[in-house]
């Protein structure tokens, strides 16, 4: 029990019992490809910024910052998401509905369409 207490973030670990590890790690490894997800969305944002291409400054800056923010947000997303699926596991729980990852693909599926239309 003393272990529990010193475990962060205490609103995951602080639940529940310690579920299996393999079903842990999968939960782990599933917050970890969202991070590189939003690590590709930071450098994609960042290149989007610096290349020049044939849109309008203007243009190409919002769809630089509009890929930095969704970044950021995938990032933080990702990371409670991992906390609410470990406390469910912990629980017992069912798991939470997945959302996001549907947001995200008609985001970039809109940036990729802005892009396409303004380089014909």
């Amino acid at each position: 029990m003393r272990e529990r207490r010193h475990r962060r973030p205490h609103w995951v670990y602080g639940q529940g019992d310690d579920p299996d590890y393999s079903s842990s790690l999968a939960n782990e490894r599933t917050f970890l490809t969202w991070v590189r997800t939003a690590l590709a969305l930071l450098a994609a944002g960042v290149a989007l910024d610096v290349v020049d291409l044939s849109i309008s400054s203007q243009q190409q800056k919002a769809i630089a910052m509009t890929l930095l923010i969704l970044a950021v947000v995938t990032a933080l997303v990702s990371w409670v998401r991992w906390g609410l699926v470990e406390r469910s596991m912990r629980r017992r729980e069912p798991m939470p509905p997945i959302g996001f990852g549907a947001l995200l693909v008609l985001a970039l599926v809109g940036i990729s369409a802005i892009l396409i239309i303004a380089w014909l």
